[in-house]
């Protein structure tokens, strides 16, 4: 494992967490060279799903493309990394539990938007802005209306 700020090969794991819901693992590592510690996962490779996209392109799943959207939408907010990766790796976990290895991007874009509204309601407003491309303050306003509402009956 490459060192990402030194780029040396020589590194020691100082700590290691199985991560059972991912079926991932997680490794705390430290360069010997730089003395910089960073983080790794590892996984099992998978089955390869494909995304359907609007305009019906077809194209590989890309769980960073995923995890860098929903950064983006939490960027600036009290959100810590590891929320944010068991996130996107809940959501990997459900696509690949499904029958179907073709999937359309809507449905990837639906559960982002479902784990966001658990997560924090302002990246899901962000969220939704893009994906749903709100044209104009009314479909924004409408949007903020649902969320509202939504909060409202969950207090009840």
């Amino acid at each position: 494992m490459k060192c990402p700020y030194c780029l040396e090969q020589k590194t020691k794991v100082i700590d290691k967490r199985d991560i059972p819901e991912l079926n991932d693992i997680r490794r705390r590592r430290e360069c010997l060279e730089c003395g910089k510690r960073f983080t790794t996962y590892e996984r099992v490779e998978s089955v390869k799903l494909t995304v359907v996209k609007k305009d019906d392109r077809r194209e590989s799943f890309d769980r960073d493309k995923l995890l860098k959207g929903v950064l983006k939408a939490c960027e600036k907010r009290p959100i810590p990394r590891e929320k944010i990766e068991k996130v996107v790796g809940e959501i990997e976990a459900e696509l690949r539990n499904r029958e179907e290895m073709e999937i359309p991007s809507t449905a990837i874009g639906k559960l982002v938007m479902k784990r966001l509204k658990e997560l924090d309601k302002v990246a899901y407003i962000r969220f939704a802005s893009v994906y749903r491309e709100f044209t104009d303050l009314g479909s924004f306003e409408r949007e903020l209306k649902k969320l509202r509402k939504s909060i409202e009956t969950k207090n009840k």
